[in-house]
């Protein structure tokens, strides 16, 4: 408290009680690839001449350049294709460069703005180090390695989502080849009880695509110009887009399906609803050609109906984003005095916060008092409890879940008066 002295008139600034929680952010995405530490670049050859035979020797449709990317382990922030080409090189044949580049080129295609490019060294699984790396950079929200569908990969990145962080969600995918001898989509390579490296291990904490999309590659066209360039790349880079399109847009509680994937002309697979109803319930997410749109057609985490009250991605995301938001906006309480007076400033900030979440639309209820409710009392704070220098808030949220099953019952009515 301040001294008075002397009389006269005394003007103090007075903290406001009200600590706003802002929400953070959700659509910023990392990408982890296995990039050789030499790529090759083709170029068009000017002197190339179509009209004549072509000769690999003497009249090669493209000529290649070798470009050295950033030191393996290296995290580099991109917020455009241009400066992922500036650290990792453009388009190229190079298989973990080619999924790596179109991931990147997708994401920002479909409505990313930022995301963080880290490479492995060739052969080389996730290592630990750089997953630790990634830990650092608070502002992470989506992970995916495009093209990486080893279990230990998965492994890796659903322990630093899950554990580590706790903070964030990993985007999965399929392998590129689900077929049959006879070229066919094998039903039982679908059934995780015989699927090696296809379905990951039950998580909350991840979504899983399936199958690869169809797109147009520039490095394949220039090596080969009577050809129409287009090559299968791993979904996961378009699918963080799409979610962070859907994040802006709607809200991070919108679930990110029904969505076209654009830059996606084709499909590895076209899958009919008679193969998607098996699939869905596994948490199988489905990419589907609908009436020549192609678009995401599921929003259930790997798991699917094994993951109760989690199955749906945007429910996951939704209790990410809260958790973050909150933790981030109430560190001014750490080692405040612990009575009623902090306890009211807790339920007053976390209130006015979800009431802000209420009000766009990602809580169930037609008033903040049917969304939610914040408790921070003598109940939550016993003494035992105050003694161990804690202090407990328990929320409770309604959230509101997708409409996945559309039902309309329809029956023949014979009119009014009959």
């Amino acid at each position: 408290m301040p001294q008075y002295l002397s009389p006269g008139v005394y003007v103090e600034e007075v903290p406001s009680a009200v600590q706003p929680i802002a929400g953070v952010g959700t659509s910023t995405a990392a990408f982890i690839g296995v990039v050789l530490d030499s790529i090759s670049v083709p170029a068009p050859n000017p002197d190339y001449d179509p009209s004549q035979a072509a000769d690999p020797t003497t009249n090669p449709p493209s000529v290649s350049s070798t470009f050295s990317p950033i030191a393996a382990g290296e995290i580099k922030l991109c917020t455009n294709f241009g400066e992922f080409k500036k650290y990792f090189g453009g388009f190229s044949t190079d298989t973990g460069q080619r999924n790596l580049a179109h991931a990147v080129y997708g994401f920002f295609n479909n409505g990313g703005t930022r995301c963080y490019v880290v490479r492995e060294e060739s052969a080389t699984p996730i290592g630990t180090s750089t997953l630790v790396k990634l830990e650092a950079i608070d502002e992470v929200a989506l992970v995916a390695a495009p093209g990486l569908v080893d279990d230990t990969t998965r492994a890796a990145i659903v322990t630093h989502c899950q554990q580590n962080t706790q903070d964030r969600f990993a985007i999965f995918d399929c392998a590129e080849d689900v077929e049959d001898s006879a070229g066919d989509l094998d039903p039982t390579l679908l059934d995780p009880s015989t699927a090696e490296n296809l379905l990951p291990d039950n998580s909350n904490y991840a979504a899983f695509y399936f199958p690869w999309i169809q797109v147009f590659d520039p490095a394949t066209k220039i090596q080969d110009p009577s050809s129409d360039g287009l090559i299968y790349v791993p979904p996961s880079g378009h699918m963080a887009g799409i979610c962070a399109r859907v994040d802006t847009n709607r809200g991070v509680h919108k679930a990110p399906a029904n969505e076209p994937v654009l830059g996606a002309l084709g499909l590895k697979y076209n899958i009919s609803k008679a193969q998607q109803d098996g699939l869905n319930p596994q948490g199988v997410n489905c990419i589907r050609d609908l009436n020549g749109n192609i678009r995401v057609w599921g929003a259930r985490t790997v798991g699917g109906d094994a993951n109760g009250e989690w199955k749906y991605i945007n429910v996951r995301r939704l209790f990410l984003f809260l958790r973050e938001s909150i933790d981030e906006g109430t560190q001014w309480v750490v080692f405040e005095p612990n009575a009623p007076e902090l306890w009211a400033k807790i339920v007053r900030n976390v209130t006015a916060f979800l009431t802000n979440v209420w009000r766009s639309g990602a809580l169930f209820g037609t008033t903040p008092q049917e969304a939610f409710y914040v408790k921070c009392d003598e109940e939550t704070n016993p003494p035992e409890v105050r003694d161990l220098g804690q202090v407990v808030t328990e929320i409770g949220v309604a959230v509101v879940k997708p409409a996945e099953f559309v039902i309309f019952r329809i029956s023949q009515w014979a009119g009014p008066g009959s």
